[in-house]
């Protein structure tokens, strides 16, 4: 995907000792500071914590760049066991670098990839625990940096003005500032953010009147988040109210729309899984619409839910997202996943809860139709793994590698499919107790998968049938077996109807079936990829001829949700219709979601690889980095 900690680049190199120590240190600490807990850092947190971070940068629109300091606050949680702190690094350019006030020694160690490039500071006196520190490093991002995408005015949707965005997940935040890049540090915020341009973050804003002539921009975030939670984007943007506490912000000529497409929904999710869980804890939830290069569908940064424009389907089809979104305010956000390695306590807490909500407000039927999709997506990233490979796992095994890697559907719905599993098994009704326990027993924490089994062993063990069930539970099979789990037995009455459907079109040419768009009158957009989706998975493919007419029927590449759209492309490309290169990559220039982006430049280099690599090529520049290191790895394999 993206090579992280290459040679560093622009350093004050004045300040750092000779070649020969930092060898010294690299062979004598360097591994030693890996912490058994989180694999991909390479910071000391075992030794000391971050506890507030506080943000200072200018945004740099013409260089690409961001520039200014930060200052962590640390605290000793052991005593006297380490004179020297050390920070998760990728591709910045360090200046000065202070201890309480004063110059500080600091030395940048050799890199390790792909997880950077350690930054030790040493501190010139014994400490005890709790003793704290603090810490200011002045501080640049480089045009390595992969958290940030700079777009140039002609890349948004009006034109007007430059725009940058931040995705630090799931260890880029490190390309940003010096921090303890891993979930299992949480700490407090505050940010102060000169820019031209507004500017959104991951704090709420302090709002002052005064401020505005000096575009500084301030927020606070007091709620402790890990590294990855960071955000920031500034742009030509404008708000509109979509619930009592509640904002949608985007470019002013998409405004309408947006506030539309989220104004019916967004406080009633939340107000959902307040019951189900217990009160929202952020203050205000908003939501950024942006540009269209976002390589996700949505990214739970707190206060602004960052997402992606493909949501706006003109239907208000597609707002899932932000049922998802929203839950991680509550699982991720509140209680995180301790590493990367345990990302299904995250994803599939939050899918599960994403699948309450809409349960709650369409009815149980619904929630099975949306796992349905889900556990298509889970058989599709299985088979693209290969069932026996390592990232197939509820708990995988990160040592040495990059957690994007390993990203897919598996955490989400694998994850979602084992507490279905739980809920089954100790029945509903007991477990919606569990609930708000577990979320409040891990409010403001960090856990592994071994917590949560504990937990979850804890409180049922004052039920006799519930503990029984619980403790016979297979839970090592659960955790580290590669491959699809057991199927569970759902709802089919909302796709029933579009299986029926397939199998009309599975039997042309030569059936007495005509196709007419009132076939699908009926149907939701969600249902429409269902049905595209058991297309899909017809062992032979339709004929050029029928998939050229079930587009032109249907009126499939017109359609404005690019759930639907993209998903025909690829009936098409499969079937081997030519017609539908030209439309596959024309989408493929205007939309960066990793979800389409991925699967349609697979499809496209089977049916021409030339033509795909030549549209990687041309929009190669449009594509977030993280985005665009995935698809040179799907089309040219992994680069070592």
């Amino acid at each position: 995907m993206h090579l992280l900690g290459s040679a560093a680049r622009s350093f004050n190199f004045s300040a750092l000792r000779s070649a020969s120590i930092t060898v010294r240190y690299a062979s004598t600490r360097t591994m030693a500071i890996i912490n058994p807990r989180d694999p991909n850092t390479l910071s000391n947190y075992n030794n000391w914590r971050s506890t507030h971070v506080t943000a200072n940068f200018e945004i740099l629109f013409d260089q690409k760049k961001l520039v200014g300091n930060v200052v962590h606050r640390f605290k000793s949680i052991t005593d006297g066991e380490s004179r020297e702190i050390i920070l998760d690094t990728s591709h910045l350019d360090i200046g000065a670098v202070k201890v309480d006030g004063q110059p500080s020694k600091w030395e940048l160690l050799p890199p390790l990839e792909p997880l950077g490039v350690p930054l030790k500071i040493f501190l010139d006196q014994d400490v005890k625990l709790n003793d704290t520190v603090e810490v200011d490093i002045a501080v640049k991002t480089t045009e390595k940096c992969t958290a940030l995408q700079w777009l140039t005015p002609a890349q948004t949707s009006n034109k007007k003005h430059p725009y940058m965005f931040s995705q630090c997940q799931a260890i880029h935040a490190r390309s940003i500032f010096p921090c303890q890049d891993t979930p299992d540090v949480k700490a407090t915020y505050d940010f102060n953010i000169t820019s031209p341009l507004p500017v959104m973050t991951s704090g709420l804003p302090i709002r002052d009147s005064t401020e505005e002539k000096t575009q500084l921009y301030r927020f606070h975030q007091s709620v402790p988040i890990p590294s990855y939670l960071f955000a920031i984007a500034s742009g030509d943007v404008a708000e509109a109210p979509i619930g009592p506490r509640s904002v949608v912000a985007t470019s002013p000529d998409k405004l309408a729309e947006c506030q539309w497409e989220l104004e019916a929904d967004t406080e009633n999710f939340i107000t959902t899984i307040e019951k189900i869980v217990y009160p929202y804890a952020w203050g205000e939830y908003n939501v950024l619409i942006l540009p269209p290069s976002f390589p996700y569908g949505g990214m739970e940064n707190p206060i602004f839910t960052f997402a992606t424009p493909s949501i706006i389907s003109k239907d208000r089809e597609n707002i899932d997202v932000i049922a998802h979104e929203l839950a991680h305010s509550w699982s991720g956000n509140l209680v995180t996943n301790a590493s990367w390695e345990h990302f299904w306590l995250n994803e599939g807490w939050t899918v599960y809860l994403e699948r309450r909500i809409l349960a709650a407000i369409h009815g149980e039927a619904y929630r099975h139709f949306s796992a349905i999709i889900g556990w298509k997506s889970l058989t599709d990233a299985v088979e693209h793994f290969g069932k026996d490979h390592e990232f197939t796992k509820l708990i995988v095994d990160l040592k040495g590698k990059d957690p994007d890697d390993a990203f897919s559907s598996v955490p989400y719905e694998k994850g979602f499919n084992f507490l279905f599993y739980l809920e089954n098994l100790v029945g509903k009704p007991k477990f919606d107790k569990f609930i708000p326990h577990y979320f409040t027993t891990f409010k403001c924490k960090s856990l592994d998968s071994y917590e949560f089994k504990a937990l979850i062993l804890d409180f049922f063990k004052s039920d006799a049938e519930a503990s029984k069930l619980l403790t016979e539970l297979d839970w090592d099979h659960w955790f580290y077996a590669p491959g699809l789990p057991p199927k569970p037995s759902f709802d089919t009455s909302l796709v029933d109807v579009v299986y029926e459907l397939s199998k009309k079109w599975q039997s042309l040419p030569g059936s007495s079936f005509q196709p007419d768009i009132s076939d699908i009158k009926n149907l939701t957009a969600n249902q429409l990829v269902v049905f595209l989706e058991q297309i899909l998975l017809l062992e032979k493919p339709l004929t050029p001829e029928v998939s050229k007419l079930m587009g032109d029927v249907y009126e499939l590449t017109k359609s404005e949700n690019i759930e639907v759209s993209n998903l025909y492309l690829q009936v098409g490309m499969k079937a081997g219709d030519e017609s539908v290169i030209e439309p596959t990559t024309e989408l493929l220039g205007r939309i960066g979601r990793m979800k389409f982006v991925r699967p349609l430049f697979r499809n496209l280099q089977k049916v021409n690889r030339p033509i795909a690599l030549k549209t990687f090529e041309k929009y190669k520049d449009f594509y977030h980095p993280i985005c665009r290191g995935m698809v040179e790895k799907d089309l040219f394999g992994k680069k070592d």
